[in-house]
């Protein structure tokens, strides 16, 4: 288990994080740390627990925003999904229409020479 030092709203965190993802936490702390300066920055001096949760608040409307979207996308895969099993479907009966046809005229076509070949033989 690896462990890092993270510095957010002028405090000092040593956390423990899996080996490999130092650099990930490293990152979101400083993203978090960031979010709580411009918050600072927009509203001024208004206590660090209160700054904090309000950071917490936005990224969590920004998290719920983010997964009602992912969800609307997965809607549209998956409407864009039936409607491309419906057209695939459409193509094959049409396949099988023209194949058909093909081949009923295939044999008229045989039967006409075959009618022509005892025609020509009397």
């Amino acid at each position: 288990m690896a462990q890092v030092v993270v510095t957010i709203a002028g405090r000092t965190y040593r956390m423990a994080c899996d080996d490999g993802e130092e650099e990930r936490l490293e990152h979101l702390a400083r993203e978090f740390d960031a979010r709580i300066g411009g918050l600072r920055t927009s509203f001024g001096e208004i206590g660090d627990q209160r700054i904090i949760v309000m950071a917490a608040l936005t990224l969590a409307d920004e998290l719920a925003e983010a997964q009602r979207q992912i969800g609307d996308l997965k809607n549209q895969l998956g409407e864009a999904e039936g409607v491309t099993r419906s057209r695939e479907a459409h193509s094959t009966q049409r396949q099988d229409r023209v194949t058909s046809a093909l081949s009923e005229a295939a044999q008229r076509i045989e039967r006409i020479a075959q009618k022509m070949r005892d025609v020509s033989r009397a």
